[in-house]
Parts: C-alpha cells; structure tokens; sequence
C-alpha cells in the first residue's frame, strides 16, 4: 500500500509539474513569441523522412502587420464566437456531436442496405467544433493523438491561455503558427505563397480564401480556386463585416 501511494504521489507530483511547465511557457508567450510549435516539429521530421528535404516557410510578423480582413475572416470561419467564450465554445461541441453522431447513422444505414460496406473503415468526424484557443493549445504543445487524457490536457492548456493572454495575442500566435499547405506555416508566408504579398495587404476575398482552407490546408493547397473554396470565401466574406475583433 504505501508503495502504491508513493507512485501515486510520484505520478502526481510529475502531473503538477508539467503543469507549472506549460503555465510558465505561456507566460512568456506575453512578450516572446515562440520559435516553433510541437505540430511544426513534427511536420519538419515527416518531411525529412518521406522527401528527404525540408521546403519551409514561415515568417512571425506582430499582430498590427496582419490583415484586419484576415483575423475577421478566420474569426468568421473558424470561431465565431472568439472573442466572448473562455475558450471552449460548448454550444459548437454539442452541434458538432449531434452532427457527426448523424453522420455515422447515415454511415450504418447505408451498411445495412450495402454489406461490402461493412468492410469499409469508419467515417472520420466530419465536425470538430475546436475553438481557436483549443487548436492553439494542441499545436503549441501536443501530439496528433486522439484520447481522452491528451483532450483533457489540450483543456487545460486552452484554459491557461485564456487566463494568461489576452484574446488578441492568442489570436496573433494562432495566425502566426497555423498551417496553411505542407511546409506552409502563418499568415505571412500563406500571404506570400498563394498571393505574392504580405500579411498585412491581404484584402477581404483573398483572407476568406485562406481562412477556408485551414480545415485541411493540405488538401485545399492542391485546388486553392475549387467551387467550394471559391464559394464558402464569399460566405465568409459576407459575413466579415459582423465580425468583432479583440
């Protein structure tokens, strides 16, 4: 018994720890930004791996050189709710539940009247309901794994950023670090690399084009003019103007 419970301490202790750890990072966040995030380091290896070179661009540039266009229109696709939730929007991940829960209905239905379909691998989930804080959190510091103890850890990572930083640096580390197509991270090498200019001279079309490509820029980079990004950026453009920034 008293070797469980000091293993149980240890494990505890170790827990606190990592806390302090990820608390006193973001601290610093305040004033220096960081050089490179845990999902971009795992990016640079994959790409040293599968193509035995590294095609990177990224360049951090402060909040006031990016577009007011681009931060309504991520804002308005990804978190529309931004700048009042405390960095969990629940009403967005209880209808994303609901949806992906319907999807996967429709995914057994169609296996009932098709029984090769049995074979197939399940649907992904085609909602995530994530706010930007939450996504920060998991590309700042976490795996890609999907399991319930690295969820509650990317909880209490976006509840330090949100008690740590404010919503406009949260938002300028978002936008700096996010990925826009393979080797493609911030808004700044984004502007660059579809448009040919910086930040700061993205106009309202062009900010709705990159921001509906974050759901899956690697899949977007290669038909950056399809239908559907052309027509969700001018839903997004249409509704830019509501937008409040922090």
């Amino acid at each position: 018994m008293k070797a469980a419970l000091r293993l149980l301490a240890i494990l505890l202790l170790a827990v606190i720890t990592l806390q302090v750890y990820f608390a006193g990072r973001i601290l610093m966040m305040r004033w220096i930004a960081p050089e490179s995030t845990t999902f971009e380091r795992s990016e640079i290896w994959r790409l040293a791996l599968e193509q035995h070179q590294v095609l990177w661009a990224q360049r951090w540039v402060d909040g006031d050189r990016l577009s007011r266009q681009l931060k309504r229109a991520v804002i308005a696709s990804e978190d529309s709710t931004f700048v009042d939730h405390g960095g969990v929007d629940w009403d967005a991940v209880e209808k994303a539940y609901a949806k992906n829960e319907k999807a996967e209905a429709r995914a057994e239905a169609r296996a009932e009247r098709n029984p090769r379909a049995r074979a197939a691998p399940p649907p992904a989930k085609i909602v995530g309901g994530s706010t930007i804080s939450q996504q920060l959190a998991k590309n700042l510091f976490l795996s890609g794994e999907r399991h319930f103890i690295r969820k509650g850890q990317e909880l209490l990572i976006t509840l330090m950023l949100e008690a740590l930083l404010d919503k406009d640096r949260i938002l300028t580390l978002y936008l700096n670090h996010v990925e826009w197509g393979e080797g493609v991270f911030g808004a700044e090498a984004a502007a660059h690399h579809y448009f040919r200019e910086s930040a700061a001279q993205l106009g309202p079309f062009e900010s709705a084009r990159l921001a509906v490509m974050l759901p899956a820029p690697k899949r977007f980079e290669k038909r950056p003019n399809s239908p559907y990004v052309l027509g969700r950026s001018a839903v997004i453009v249409a509704r830019m103007p509501a937008v409040e920034l922090p």
